[in-house]
């Protein structure tokens, strides 16, 4: 099938090379000249593990880019609309992304369209759109519309696309359902059929749920700290137990990245516009944001005053295998310790801290040894297999004190004491 993306983001990117790697013809277009220009030079503008060797085998094969939406709309008949649809300060989505996009497919059309919503939208702008793109349409030509959630994990979205858990199709049409269920036929996983309303709603109910669940865990995690109980037994106990299962009950510094804080505060927003609060989501939501300065909490009742002292911290992304940092906490952690008076240095993999930070006085280093050399406290704010991986031994020698804590739970902690270090993490000791 000929397909094409509106929006070469995250999501855009990596459905649409799955969809090539599939056999699909795919055009990917963007109004960012910077975006399409690193595509088509076969650079992948993102940190996404197994992107960029799919790109290299299909580019201008079967995956093109281009600026020219006129022409990419009237040559597809099947249209993915996957924009940005960023948080507004009341906890909206801003859907200006989305109804641009529409209104330019109506501009355009000159045949039958299927439209397919890809963005994580409030639940009825599937329908919005269709409307929006009527309005525009200089002709008649009939279009339909789908509500497809993404269920893409950063670090793993590869993995994820071409092996989904689910498809769920939303849709009033049957042609266009069909449409659907032919673009992915050669995957063999559920596909739920039901309407653009309730596909909308799977999206944001799916990741507010596994919000839930990690806000829980770590307010368990605090309780474990003061009965001196190991979360991680506690966890593992739990995860057995097959209605609850195993996933999202790793203590830690919270969640981040650009799902689910934005999609828990976007449910919370329609609920209370419906005049039906959620009130555990809101307690969700004050967990995960309150996470970053218990961390902080914990470092000063070992170390006292942070002020003047030497901070190492690992990691900026918000999740280990991305450069994503939306809503990343090792951020909200910098502004803290910055705020002490803290000298802080910091390493990530693949995360170039921007001149924002430099400017206050954050060191970056690309060696991790370096960044740990003479530091009071190492900080460990992502759980990247690199850190796991250091000579621990070596780290024990460089540091000027040897404290560790660690925001992820990601080390043996058993270990890390042999070699002489305090160690303290979220409910893990």
């Amino acid at each position: 099938m000929k397909v094409l993306f509106i929006g070469m983001g995250y999501v855009g990117t990596t459905t649409g090379l799955v969809l090539a790697e599939h056999g699909h013809t795919v055009t990917g277009f963007d109004i960012d000249q910077k975006k399409i220009d690193s595509l088509n030079q076969g650079n992948v503008y993102f940190y996404e593990p197994g992107l960029q060797k799919i790109l290299s085998s299909h580019l201008n094969k079967n995956v093109f880019f281009t600026t020219n939406l006129k022409k990419a709309v009237e040559q597809n008949d099947l249209i993915f609309i996957t924009v940005g649809t960023p948080s507004l300060a009341n906890g909206s989505a801003d859907l200006s992304y989305v109804k641009d996009a529409a209104k330019m497919i109506g501009k355009y059309i000159n045949s039958e369209k299927t439209v397919v919503l890809k963005s994580t939208v409030p639940i009825g702008t599937t329908e919005k759109v269709q409307k929006w793109i009527e309005e525009a349409a200089q002709n008649n030509s009939p279009v339909k519309t789908v509500m497809n959630p993404e269920f893409l994990r950063e670090g793993s979205a590869l993995e994820d696309a071409l092996h989904p858990d689910r498809i769920v199709i939303g849709t009033h049409d049957r042609k266009a359902a069909n449409q659907l269920r032919m673009l992915y036929q050669n995957w063999s996983c559920p596909v739920i059929e039901t309407t653009p309303k309730a596909a909308e709603m799977i999206k944001y109910a799916s990741n507010s749920f596994l919000a839930a669940k990690i806000s829980f865990i770590n307010e368990m995690a605090k309780l474990c700290d003061k009965l001196q109980v190991n979360i991680q037994d506690v966890a593992h106990g739990m995860g057995l137990d097959p209605r609850i299962g195993p996933h999202f009950l790793k203590a830690g510094l919270g969640y981040g990245g650009s799902c689910f804080p934005k999609d828990v505060k976007e449910l919370i927003y329609t609920a209370d516009s419906w005049e039906s609060p959620l009130e555990i989501l809101n307690k969700v939501e004050e967990i995960n944001r309150n996470q970053g300065g218990y961390f902080i909490e914990k470092i000063k009742k070992k170390l006292g005053s942070l002020k003047g002292k030497k901070a190492a911290l690992f990691g900026l992304a918000f999740k280990p295998h991305t450069d994503d940092t939306r809503e990343s906490v090792s951020y909200l952690i910098m502004e803290r310790l910055l705020k002490e008076h803290a000298e802080i240095k910091v390493h990530d993999p693949v995360v170039e801290l921007s001149s924002d930070w430099t400017n206050q006085g954050v060191k970056q280093f690309k060696d991790p040894y370096k960044a740990a050399k003479s530091a009071d406290v190492i900080l460990i704010c992502t759980d990247w297999p690199e850190y796991e991986e250091l000579d621990w031994a070596k780290v024990r020698q460089l540091v000027g004190s040897p404290n560790i804590f660690d925001g992820r739970n990601a080390m043996n902690s058993s270990n890390i004491k042999k070699l002489g270090f305090y160690y303290e993490g979220i409910g893990y000791f």
